[in-house]
């Protein structure tokens, strides 16, 4: 994997689609990307860090979880970009404020991902443009022109059957405006659920999901993308990462849930994933150090993935201020040095290039990705 300063770029194609999974409970950046080229990380560690010579490696500096290994060929092939010391501003330690900061973009109302799709100039707008994977819609979709909250593809269809769907398409399908554009969207995005539900899905290119939630929701996630029923955008959560005790047997299952469902969903989607990117993303990371129950505590800088894009390149990108005492802040936090927003900009530009950055995260001065806080 090589390291770059640039931003990452892409093509701007207009209908890609972007997968958002929100690790919520403040997952360790240390564990799923270790420092272990970094001494002072397995003296803050010396039960929990990760060996380098157990750790795929990334550059000279981190390597990814061993539980993860599912993501090699990811990372082989160049497909995985991996950012470190990532988070928000903000030195809250609460989830709940945190998560909200980061699905709001900023401190302001509304999802960023509800303004991106509001803002843009060309946009599908359509009934499954965006798709909440699980039982609500969050915050970051807070003010789209559409969202849908699903859980099976049962969740979008009207309980009157068939029959019902033509009166409603015989009735409104012939609107002009918005309206009947609308209309017309959505019944044919219904059109193409039956087509779905009318035989089984079978994973392509040897793709094997497991059996857990966060699995069946990617493999949903999948089909809805390669059904071309106009997604743009879909949100998943994986929770449980909040691991002030026994750490180890907390998250173990939880980064191989995490790697095993991605290495399944890109295999799964072949070709498609040049115009789908994934993001990875966690409201805070922990403490450097492990504490007395070999857990650790609410810490600021974290890590961001993104997986897959017709961008992707392959980059680590970390201004790492390393672990020595004098560069923690806080009670022994890794220092946050590149904001979360300046890792969403550049993929947002892919997908849509006509998009106003500033009306999506308003406030915020971009910086490009790999420069320095410091730097002008």
């Amino acid at each position: 994997m090589k390291q770059a300063k640039a931003t990452l770029h892409g093509n701007g194609d207009l209908w890609q689609t972007l997968v958002v999974v929100f690790l919520r409970g403040g997952a360790d950046g240390l564990a799923l990307m270790p420092a272990v080229g970094d001494d002072d990380y397995h003296r803050a560690r010396p039960f929990t860090a990760v060996s380098k010579t157990a750790a795929l490696k990334l550059d000279d500096r981190f390597g990814l979880n061993p539980l993860m290994n599912a993501l090699e060929p990811a990372v082989k092939e160049g497909a995985l970009s991996a950012v470190h010391c990532v988070g928000s501003g903000d030195t809250t330690r609460s989830h709940f404020e945190a998560q909200d900061l980061m699905e709001h973009g900023g401190h302001t109302g509304g999802g960023w991902l509800g303004r991106f799709l509001r803002f843009r100039e060309r946009a599908s707008g359509g009934a499954l443009s965006a798709v909440a994977l699980g039982q609500a819609v969050p915050e970051s979709l807070r003010g789209a022109p559409a969202a849908t909250a699903m859980q099976s593809l049962n969740d979008f269809s009207f309980s009157g059957g068939d029959k019902f769907v033509q009166s409603l398409e015989q009735l409104y399908g012939g609107q002009t405006g918005v309206f009947g554009a609308r209309a017309r969207d959505t019944f044919n995005a219904l059109g193409r659920i039956r087509e779905l539900h009318a035989k089984d899905y079978s994973p392509a290119n040897g793709a094997d999901y497991s059996v857990d939630r966060f699995a069946r929701e990617l493999r949903l996630a999948s089909q809805l993308i390669k059904a071309r029923v106009g997604v743009e955008v879909i949100t998943i959560d994986l929770g449980g990462w909040d691991s002030h005790l026994s750490q180890g047997p907390l998250i173990s299952p939880l980064m191989r849930r995490l790697a095993n469902g991605l290495a399944a969903f890109r295999r799964d989607l072949g070709a498609a994933m040049r115009q789908t990117t994934v993001v990875v993303m966690s409201e805070f990371g922990r403490r450097v150090s492990e504490n007395s129950a070999l857990g650790t505590d609410h810490g600021r800088g974290g890590a961001m993935f993104v997986l897959g894009g017709d961008g992707a390149e392959g980059r680590v990108i970390a201004d790492w201020p390393g672990l020595k005492r004098d560069a923690l802040v806080g009670p022994g936090d890794l220092a946050v040095t590149t904001d979360f927003r300046d890792v969403l900009i550049p993929i947002l530009r892919r997908h849509a290039l006509d998009a106003d950055m500033a009306k999506i995260f308003p406030g915020h001065e971009p910086r490009p990705l790999g420069q320095a806080a410091g730097d002008a």
